[in-house]
């Protein structure tokens, strides 16, 4: 495969921050979406990571799954519980959510080092 989420992840940031203090009103209010949509509620922050990865995997966004799955090894995700979130993508999704599983999987681990 051959990605580095850390290097995507890295490079996303640095590529925004032009456009981060150009747009500085409309990125606020992105960051602060994101805050509240991921805070704890009735769902945990876990659970809400692994349905963003859900996510990312349908719609094959390698920066997505890179922030996500970095979440989710923040949040102490599990394997088991990556497994049981891709196994649900996958029904979704078929093939193509299949290969991004595999993504998400070198991701996890390379968040997990």
């Amino acid at each position: 495969m051959g990605k580095s989420y850390k290097e995507i992840t890295q490079n996303i940031k640095q590529l925004l921050m032009p456009f981060r203090s150009e747009a500085k009103e409309p990125m606020a209010a992105f960051d602060t979406l994101a805050k509240t949509a991921m805070a704890d509620g009735v769902l945990s922050a876990l659970q809400k990571e692994l349905i963003a990865t859900g996510i990312a995997v349908s719609t094959r966004c390698d920066g997505c799954i890179g922030f996500h799955v970095k979440g989710l090894v923040r949040l102490g995700a599990t394997r088991g519980q990556v497994n049981e979130m891709l196994a649900v993508a996958v029904y979704m999704g078929g093939g193509p959510s299949l290969m991004y599983a595999a993504e998400v999987l070198l991701a996890f681990e390379e968040f997990k080092s």
